[in-house]
Order: C-alpha cells, then structure tokens, then sequence
C-alpha cells in the first residue's frame, strides 16, 4: 500500500526533528502548501508528486519549513518569511500580547518598533489597534524589504513608516516622542552559538541572532538610553530578552529611572519580556 504523504514527511523528518516535531511540520505543509486538513489520510495527487518532493528535500535538509513554505503564521497572522528575517516565535506574540493591553485605551499611541525583521511586531499591533501611528526600524536592508511587504500585504494603504537605519548608531528621524517602544533585539552572545539548534544556526539570520563583542546587553543599553529620552511621560518600553539575562535588563531599566518595572514569564516559564515606564 501507498504511504500517505503525511506518513512520508513523518518517517524522512524523524531522525532530525524526533517524531512529535516531524508530525508537527507534515501537518503545516499539508495544510498550507496543499490545502488539505485531511492531512493524515491524504494521497498525494500524480501532478503535486514533483512539488512535494521539492519541499521533502528541502525539509531534510534541515530547511525550517516556515523558509520553505515563504510564510510564517504569528497571531493568527500570515507573515512572508526568508532567510534574511528570523521566523517569528511564539513567545513573541506574548510580547505583542502585553503591548496591546498597555495600548488598549490609549487613543491613536505613537509605536516605534526597533530592529523590524518581518515586521510581526510591530504590523501586528496596527492590524489590531487600528488607530496606532506606526514606525519601524531596521538595520537589514533585505529584511526591510520582507517587512514593507509584509505591510502592504497586511495593512493595504494604511500609512506605516518603516525605515532602514541601526538604533546603535542612531537614526535621527526617530527623534520624537513615543507612547510605546518596542523591540526583540539581537540578544544571543556569539559563544552560545556551540549549543543552539542546527536548524537555527545554519539557516536564520545572523544579524537578528548575535550580538557580536563583550557585552550581549549592548541593544538593551542603547535602546533603553534612547527610550529614556524619547518616550512620552507615562509611555512604555517593553523588549523580549534571553531568559538567561532578563533580569539584568530589568536592573538596567530601574536603574536609568524607569518606573513600574515587571519581568513576565513566557508560557514556558522562563523569564522573557520586560517592560518599564518613563516618569
């Protein structure tokens, strides 16, 4: 008898991913590339033999299937991905989570999202609160591509500034005040590199991963000096963190003057986003 295709991505993927995980990916191809949420029984037709498996060699690989598939579902989003943005994460949405709570009864805040990549964040809360002013920020010019796509795509005509520049060395059109600033900045220090997953380190970008040089709290530094001088009275900066340094980004922020400073926990239980609020 013929394997399903589910069971032909299950049994190739195995041995990378283990079977939980391989089950997890056959299903999104499934669904998204072929449309099927009969995915366990599904035969595959003679004329997508050829795209399948183009996708099935890709995939075992070690490609992530969010870069194969060209789309990354966030917040019951679709977001187009490549390997120049990091795949959107779960424990993201729980930032954006919390930011549309601080933002819900604020009329028409002023949101600056810092180091942009796909644009998740940031065209997330728009989508959702409509009325946001929205502006962006990327080092990336091809991520920056993928993240004006993403606008256009998502948010049609609506008016969001996003723009090529690096928070490290400042981007003067920035200079304005903020309600809500918001970023998950790079934050993994280069010796880590030895223990992340290999379907990570050999296929996301760099750029978004690594802080290069002594310090990993570098962004943290700058961002929170910036957001210091350019955040509203009563505004928040709220930032995604490596759980294994959150809470020296908490110390940073109370210690430049922050008020109302909270570390919370992603789903998992480690501490991962911090928010603070300028007097």
């Amino acid at each position: 008898m013929n394997q399903t295709a589910f069971n032909q991505l299950v049994v190739a993927l195995t041995s990378r991913y283990g079977e939980g995980e391989a089950r997890s990916i056959a299903r999104i191809v499934l669904e998204d590339a072929f449309q099927t949420r009969s995915y366990a029984t599904w035969m595959l037709p003679e004329k997508e033999q050829a795209r399948f498996q183009q996708l099935l060699q890709a995939l075992v690989k070690g490609i992530p299937v969010q870069y194969v598939l060209g789309e990354a579902d966030f917040f019951g989003l679709r977001f187009a991905v490549n390997p120049s943005v990091l795949i959107p994460r779960q424990e993201t949405e729980e930032l954006v989570d919390w930011a549309l709570a601080i933002l819900r009864n604020q009329p028409s805040p002023k949101v600056l999202d810092i180091g942009l990549g796909s644009g998740c964040i940031g065209i997330t809360l728009k989508v959702k609160k409509n009325d946001v002013e929205l502006w962006g920020v990327e080092k990336s010019p091809e991520a920056l591509k993928v993240a004006r796509a993403n606008a256009r795509s998502l948010l049609g005509d609506s008016s969001v500034q996003l723009l090529e520049g690096d928070i490290l060395t400042g981007v003067r059109a920035l200079q304005r005040p903020w309600d809500l600033i918001i970023s998950n900045p790079p934050y993994i220090p280069r010796e880590e590199a030895s223990i992340m997953p290999e379907h990570v380190l050999e296929h996301e970008p760099d750029l978004a991963l690594f802080v290069e040089g002594a310090d990993p709290l570098l962004f943290y530094r700058k961002i929170i000096i910036f957001a210091g001088e350019w955040l509203l009275s009563g505004g928040a900066l709220l930032l995604e963190c490596n759980e294994f340094n959150a809470k020296q980004v908490a110390e940073l922020l109370k210690n430049a003057g922050f008020k109302e400073v909270e570390l919370k926990k992603d789903l998992s239980g480690a501490d991962r986003m911090v928010m603070g609020k300028r007097t």
